[in-house]
This record gives C-alpha cells, sequence and structure tokens, in this order.
C-alpha cells in the first residue's frame, strides 16, 4: 500500500508535511517547522536566516525562502536533500507522539501528493521524483535502527 501525504491538516499523516506545527531545536536555534528551518538555510550566515526563522507561517517561510532576489547560497543544490533530511529527522526525533505515526507506517511507500511539487511530491501526474517521501522513509529506518 502506499500512504499519501500532503496538507498538513489531514489525518493521521498531515504531521508528515513540513509545514506541521512540530518544532525543534536545531543548530542552537528553536524552528516552529521543518519547512522554516529549510528555507532558512538557504540564507546561511546573513540576516535573511532569522527573518525566515521569524517568519509568522510556514508559508510566509518558504515564499521568503523562494525570494530570487535573496542570495541564495551558492551550493544550494548540491545540499538541499542533505538539509531537508537533518530537519525532518530532527522533528521526528523531538516529537514521539508523530514518531509513532511515522514508525507504525511500517514498509509502506510514502508520497507527498503536491499537485504542483515535482521534486518533493509526486507532482500532478505522480511523476515527480518524492524526495520528501523519500527522506522520511529514510528517517523511519534511521530512527527504527536506533530504537526509538
Amino acid at each position: 500500500m502506499t500512504i499519501y501525504f500532503y496538507i498538513e491538516r489531514e489525518k493521521p499523516y498531515g504531521c508528515f508535511s513540513n509545514f506541521s506545527a512540530h518544532g525543534f531545536m536545531l543548530d542552537e536555534l528553536y524552528w516552529v517547522t521543518s519547512e522554516h528551518y529549510f528555507q532558512a538555510q538557504k540564507f546561511i550566515n546573513t540576516p535573511h536566516l532569522e527573518q525566515v526563522r521569524l517568519a509568522n507561517t510556514p508559508k510566509d517561510a518558504a515564499n521568503m525562502g523562494r525570494n530570487r532576489s535573496l542570495p541564495l547560497r551558492a551550493d544550494w543544490e548540491q545540499i538541499k536533500d542533505d538539509v531537508m533530511r537533518k530537519a525532518v529527522l530532527q522533528k521526528f526525533k523531538t516529537h514521539a507522539d508523530i514518531r509513532e505515526i511515522l514508525l507504525a507506517t511500517g514498509n509502506e511507500v510514502l508520497v507527498e501528493n503536491s499537485p504542483i511539487d515535482y521534486y518533493w511530491g509526486c507532482g500532478k501526474d505522480g511523476s515527480g521524483k518524492n524526495k520528501l517521501g523519500q527522506i522520511l522513509m529514510e528517517v523511519r529506518e534511521i530512527l527504527r535502527n536506533e530504537g526509538l
């Protein structure tokens, strides 16, 4: 079976969304959502990192992160998957309730059912890379191996 998720309000798998309100400490700072962390890392060592971290909503953080008038770090394309993995892992290590939901998916395939995102999600026609789903499955395996 395949488990599809997308919007953070969808139960029970909405917690897999980067917009879900499951904050965590990472890099000695508190992040309200994994979206805030991910988008802010595009601007490491600039004042824009803190602006994104303090954004009111994950959507605001995403919009700021996608603003190409801001100076995107040169290595972003090479490191973005690792940044996402780090954020998602920390989110699930921090919150036992959603960790249990993730672990309870067993070996099911997880797919971000985003109709607009062909990199992190599956896209409208299912041809997307589903990188977020893949990272969630990797995190699930890491948590299992660590006995969490």
